[in-house]
């Protein structure tokens, strides 16, 4: 009689059984998102709905892709990146929002993140000090490359910070208008950690984000900041697209 087959690992936190998923992963933040770009795949699974980590699987365009939600903020992300990887994930795009900090930068836009500053507690934990979170090059020029129609896009550094909600101001705080002066395009929250990962572990990422504000422009408080609109969803829409272009163009 034959033995039963060992049953695949399950990554602890996510859930992920190892060996499932495809190569190439899109990440965002939001389990809604990967939701929404799941529904886009053709043949499309459900893998696994632990927390905030949510996982599919199908294929665009004949290309296999795997979706995952990291959640908000760079500790639990990195989570969600590590076991990807450990899973069988060779390269990592993150689609997600920001906020931009230069002028240019504004509702609607895309932004390509080609590093992030880290304003995060995550890397000074993970890798030597001085370490750069650094986005893979060719798959940034692959996204560059899969730009098409007339959305603005923009290609450069983001700040990654652990803050949403402001508190009181003390030496770490991210200071917006230095950010603005040293031509960091836009703030959010996971694109360091993502990076750090990738580094660590050899794996290829990389980062398209649409802009759903100016955190220097903006008027309103923190409490008004609105991100469910047409004109962000539209980004959205337009990130979602190009990061699956980018990989059904530039297969491993």
């Amino acid at each position: 009689m034959d033995k039963e087959r060992d049953p695949l690992p399950i990554m602890p936190i996510t859930g992920l059984p190892a060996g499932v998923l495809p190569p190439d992963v899109l990440v965002c933040g939001d389990p809604g998102r990967a939701a929404l770009i799941a529904a886009q795949l053709t043949g499309r699974e459900t893998i696994s709905q632990q927390r905030e980590y949510h996982s599919y699987r199908g294929s665009f365009a004949g290309h296999p892709v795997g979706v995952c939600s990291h959640g908000i903020g760079a500790p639990g992300a990195a989570i969600a990146f590590e076991e990807l990887i450990a899973a069988g994930a060779r390269r990592l795009l993150r689609v997600g929002t920001c906020g931009g900090i230069q002028p240019a930068v504004v509702d609607g836009h895309l932004v390509i993140a080609s590093g992030a500053v880290q304003a995060t507690g995550y890397g000074w934990q993970v890798a030597p000090a001085g370490y750069p979170a650094i986005a893979n090059l060719h798959l940034t020029h692959s996204l560059a490359t899969a730009v098409t129609g007339h959305r603005p896009t923009h290609i450069g550094l983001v700040l990654s910070s652990d803050s949403f909600y402001p508190g009181v101001t003390t030496p770490s705080t991210p200071d917006y208008p230095a950010m603005a002066q040293a031509n960091v395009l836009a703030v959010e929250m996971e694109c360091a950690a993502l990076f750090l990962v990738g580094s660590l572990r050899g794996v290829a990422t990389g980062a398209v984000l649409a802009v759903d504000g100016n955190v220097l422009a903006r008027r309103e408080s923190i409490e008004e900041y609105q991100p469910q609109r047409a004109i962000v969803g539209a980004a959205v829409t337009a990130a979602i697209e190009l990061a699956l272009r980018t990989f059904a163009a530039t297969p491993l």
